[in-house]
């Protein structure tokens, strides 16, 4: 068989091998072309999300600092009584200093604070071991709780700012509902996520809320939603950390949970719920029978 390129000269066969590059080169520089579009729109897609995402940062950042949560007044929310209620304060203003909470009149309540943050797993398991005999304490009037939710763990959510969420979340319920926060805080550490992941999302946080059976539920979820108390809650946990009032620390909160009874840090093991009842009595300065108080506590099993 003839190759027909055979029949072509030399000129012909020189010109046919140019047209030949040429369609091969135009052919390239279609197909660098396409590539071109095709990388530059991924990289518009990618500066969009990217803008949008520093466009978010900067909102907040330079979003004006609101008032804080009602019931809030020393950055934390006292709980006291047979029904669990939350004294009620008006919310700080934008710049003004809290007020910390007045000790009890009655020499025989005990005052018990608690800063936690709600992804910390040992505030998990003293929440876990010592609730039930805390919420016995207060019912009896033997004691009142004050908890402080701040945000020391937002670098262990994966860039989520759980904690910073969370406590938000506990903001906008004593705001809107104090009286469902004993049962909301109780929740929380039911759900707590684990470290490491980006933890719960706002709409699970919502749903906490509504299983808290708050008032006031679609004001709490735009709060959630909007962050509403971000501000407050980063300001609350710089407090926190520069200073404890009226208590024995010295140099600021360094760890959670921080428990404060009666001005003295339990320095004792989170899970141990034996050694903090009879922490709490030894603060007080008197011991409570059985009758007086609540069954004896046994440590958790976990450790």
């Amino acid at each position: 068989m003839t190759n027909s390129d055979d029949n072509l000269t030399k000129n012909q066969r020189r010109e046919a091998a140019r047209e030949k590059a040429k369609q091969l080169r135009e052919q390239q520089r279609k197909k660098e072309k396409r590539g071109r579009l095709i990388l530059q729109g991924s990289l518009i897609l990618v500066a969009v999300a990217i803008i949008a995402g520093v466009s978010l940062i900067i909102v907040n950042a330079i979003r004006p600092a609101g008032p804080g949560p009602a019931n809030m007044a020393s950055d934390g929310i006292l709980i006291q009584g047979e029904n669990l209620e939350a004294v009620q304060t008006p919310g700080l203003e934008p710049g003004e200093e809290p007020a910390p909470t007045q000790a009890s009149a009655d020499a025989n309540t005990i005052d018990i604070r608690v800063y936690l943050d709600y992804l910390c797993p040992f505030c998990a398991q003293f929440e876990e071991a010592n609730n039930q005999q805390l919420e016995t304490f207060l019912r009896s009037g033997a004691a009142t709780l004050e908890i402080h939710p701040i945000a020391i763990l937002n670098n262990n959510s994966m860039g989520s700012q759980y904690s910073t969420r969370a406590a938000n979340a506990a903001a906008c319920v004593a705001n809107y509902s104090p009286n469902s926060f004993f049962d909301f805080n109780q929740l929380m550490f039911e759900n707590q996520p684990e470290e490491g992941t980006t933890g719960l999302t706002d709409e699970q946080l919502v749903g906490i809320t509504q299983e808290a059976g708050v008032e006031s539920a679609s004001d709490i979820e735009e709060c959630i939603t909007d962050q509403t108390y971000r501000s407050w809650v980063l300001a609350a946990t710089q407090r926190a950390l520069d200073d404890i009032p009226d208590s024995d620390v010295e140099d600021g909160l360094t760890g959670t949970p921080t428990v404060i009874v009666n001005g003295s840090k339990y320095n004792g093991a989170p899970d141990d719920a034996e050694a903090f009842a009879q922490f709490v009595l030894a603060a007080n300065g008197q011991a409570f029978t059985e009758s007086e108080s609540s069954p004896s506590p046994s440590p958790s099993p976990e450790g």
